[in-house]
């Protein structure tokens, strides 16, 4: 089975490209070559996908009606435009076009903490959900009219190379700093909202399993794992892993969404709410998909691969500096407009 990827080398894909060569899958990366990230065993292809013209010409070399890919993923498509440019390029160039969403598109608030695939697609609150719903309708109707081969992936919080927080910064070492140091973070609400995890080595059993599969073409899927906690409990977990006790200030996301927009609608439009994923619909056509991997285990995995290069370890001061004018803010030691 012959695969492209759009990306390949990010928190999730990385794991999703290892396990598609251990399987056989004869797998391409389209990249710009700016992570450095060694996938043994793919063909690494240099490119940027925002350059259209250029990736149509090294397409024509791999990829056309005569000999299609069996399956396209993109992994870094956020908005309408990105989809209309890759209809653009992938019409009679795959079998199976996959678009990664977000499990954030799904109704919030929720009309019931369980979700399935036929939950409503309606998110308010959130910029980027918005735009990831425009996607999916934009698909649906290549689909509808013209047989585009879609397939909908909408992963959730799902980690390998990042803590999955809802305050803390991504992709930085900025929370586990801050642990580290006794400073205080932030949970949000009282922390006893449930919510889900997922290892991106488990999210990579279920998708993998999607590629190529007929019965995959013209529908959607979120893979998760079963596991639920609390946000106390993930925060916790990344504590003791540390081996420290957290110094936690719960605040209404209500709160946090007045003084930091830009992070308060991730909470409104995502994280604020219990949900609680059905992973019964990916199970049915890749019976094989378990997640394995508990949030204790995976916690470690992140922090080791963390204290393999000191590099790794990036303090972002504006995130500490956002952290710390909400808790001043609500505190009352700080500014409350």
């Amino acid at each position: 089975m012959r695969v492209l990827f759009i990306g390949g080398t990010g928190n999730i894909s990385t794991s999703v490209s290892r396990m598609a060569i251990s399987r056989g899958v004869d797998l391409y990366l389209l990249t710009r070559g700016q992570r450095a990230v060694e996938i043994t065993g793919a063909h690494s292809i240099r490119g940027d996908i925002k350059q259209p013209d250029q990736v149509r010409l090294l397409l024509d070399d791999l990829a056309g009606p005569d000999r299609p890919f069996d399956a396209v993923v993109n992994w870094i498509a956020f908005r309408p435009e990105d989809i209309e440019r890759d209809l653009a390029l992938f019409r009679g160039r795959t079998r199976q076009y996959v678009f990664i969403s977000s499990a954030s598109v799904y109704q919030k608030p929720p009309r019931h903490y369980i979700i399935t695939e036929s939950t409503p697609l309606y998110n308010p609150h959130w910029a980027y959900s918005q735009a990831k719903i425009a996607c999916e309708e934009r698909l649906v109707h290549a689909y509808r009219e013209e047989d585009f081969p879609i397939t909908i992936v909408r992963p959730s919080l799902t980690y390998d190379t990042v803590f999955p927080i809802a305050i803390g910064g991504w992709g930085c070492y900025t929370l586990a700093d801050r642990l580290l140091r006794g400073a205080p973070i932030i949970v949000h609400g009282d922390g006893s909202s449930l919510w889900t995890v997922t290892h991106a080595e488990d999210f990579a059993r279920g998708f993998v399993g999607l590629l190529g599969h007929p019965q995959a073409i013209g529908d959607a899927f979120h893979i998760t794992s079963d596991e639920v906690l609390t946000w106390n409990q993930i925060y916790g977990t990344i504590a003791d892993a540390l081996n420290v006790d957290p110094h936690i200030i719960h605040i209404p996301s209500d709160f946090i969404m007045k003084v930091s927009p830009g992070l308060g609608a991730g909470l409104i439009g995502d994280k604020a709410w219990s949900t609680v994923f059905d992973n019964r619909k990916v199970k049915t056509l890749v019976p094989e998909f378990a997640a394995n991997i508990p949030f204790h285990e995976g916690i470690r995995r992140t922090l080791t691969w963390f204290d393999a290069d000191p590099v790794r370890k990036r303090v972002d001061a504006r995130v500490n500096e956002e952290m710390d004018a909400i808790i001043a803010a609500y505190l009352g030691t700080g500014s409350k407009d």
